[in-house]
């Protein structure tokens, strides 16, 4: 077996998500498990280089994991021939910057979504990756979840006979950071610096309807912001400007009708943070993170509506769980437009979603597979969201066009 090392810029990776599922658990994880095997006698080694904008931060972050390269000096970084791929976890607001120069390098890129800030930057990434001949995916980590994958199977199978509508919930209680420290940062929750929470979730809720259910041809959103004041990472009140709260109603192609509620001013009571649930005219299903249950229509109940008398039975208990299937090695993402597939390195395990894409899109680089979670789909993703909040703004339905690159 041959090695062959790769190395990957990898900035802002000394933030929450970029350091934990993308460094540790995705390149680290590569690395102990000795590389990814191509299938041809190569195994590629990732070799990160930690690129931010904090060097004391940086300089811990390597030795803390035996990381030999980092810099603060994104331009050299990048004009280094020794340099692969280019990814990007950081703040929204500097990310259409740095992929333009990791672009205009001749790098590949992969990046956290969303791509841009506006949906015309994000579509001119995309013409100018195009343009420039290199491999490019945008992080589309949900479809990834096992979850997910159980729902992506009965859709595959039949189950659902016809689709008619998929009812999202997600969120939790994202603490004000007075007298509990919050768990999201503060940019988050400011409009100015790129926060808000249509921005951050739609272009997830984009993808997850796109693949599994079909395209969005329109969306009807009311954004708001329940909390108007929080305290930052220093304890300091602010004002918070972005929307943390959206509730949407999406159509899809084909007359299925999705709504997705997504807040960080909820409190969960249900089994997993997120949740979706299908209901067709054979069967229904409810997906969340890692469990799938589904409901056939030979073995739903009658219920009767009458408000004088409790319910003498639990409805959940009529469900039941879709199984894990060890031993499964590769599994369809969905059964509408794609040839990609899971090649899981843990046949039968858990799957980290972010872990898994990244498999993918280094096979996509190095051994030509095919893959299509690109920036084209990283625009739509931005699309969604600018849409969603014109909507909100105008308090109508606004219809959603197809992209031309």
């Amino acid at each position: 077996m041959t090695r062959r090392p790769v190395r990957i810029a990898m900035n802002g990776v000394t933030g929450r998500m970029g350091h934990r599922q993308h460094l540790v658990r995705s390149i680290l994880a590569l690395r102990e498990e000795g590389g990814l095997d191509l299938g041809d006698g190569t195994r590629l080694w990732p070799e990160p280089v930690l690129v931010g904008r904090r060097e004391q931060a940086l300089r811990e972050l390597a030795g803390r994991h035996g990381i030999e390269h980092f810099s603060t000096d994104l331009d050299a970084v990048l004009a280094d021939p020794a340099i692969d791929i280019y990814f990007d976890a950081q703040v929204t607001s500097a990310r259409e910057e740095a992929l333009g120069k990791a672009l205009a390098a001749g790098k590949h890129v992969y990046t956290e979504k969303p791509s841009a800030t506006s949906f015309d930057a994000a579509l001119d990434l995309a013409r100018r990756a195009r343009d420039a001949g290199v491999r490019h995916g945008v992080v589309q980590d949900k479809l990834f979840l096992p979850g997910l994958r159980k729902l992506a199977r009965l859709i595959d199978g039949g189950f659902f006979g016809r689709i008619l509508s998929v009812r999202g919930e997600f969120g939790y209680w994202v603490f004000e950071g007075d007298w509990q420290q919050a768990q999201r940062p503060s940019w988050n929750y400011r409009a100015q610096d790129g926060g808000g929470i249509v921005v951050d979730m739609f272009p997830h809720w984009d993808y997850v309807l796109h693949e599994l259910f079909g395209r969005v041809r329109s969306v009807q959103a009311l954004a708001v912001t329940h909390l108007p004041q929080r305290w930052d990472e220093r304890g300091k009140p602010y004002e918070a400007t972005a929307d943390d709260a959206a509730y949407g109603i999406f159509e899809l192609e084909g007359g299925v009708v999705a709504q997705i509620n997504s807040s960080w001013g909820v409190r969960v009571h249900r089994d997993e943070l997120v949740e979706f649930q299908v209901d067709g005219t054979e069967g229904s299903a409810v997906a969340g993170l890692h469990h799938c249950r589904f409901q056939h229509r030979a073995g739903t109940p009658r219920p009767v509506w009458n408000p004088d008398q409790p319910a003498t039975h639990s409805f959940r208990d009529q469900w039941q769980e879709v199984p894990d299937n060890p031993g499964d090695s590769s599994d369809t993402i969905n059964s509408n437009n794609s040839n990609n597939t899971i090649n899981s390195s843990n046949p039968g395990g858990p799957v980290n979603g972010f872990k898994a894409q990244w498999e993918l899109f280094l096979r996509h680089v190095y051994a030509d597979a095919p893959y299509h979670w690109d920036l084209l789909a990283g625009a739509r993703g931005v699309q969604l969201a600018e849409l969603g909040l014109r909507s909100s703004a105008q308090g109508r339905r606004i219809d959603v066009p197809e992209i031309i690159l």
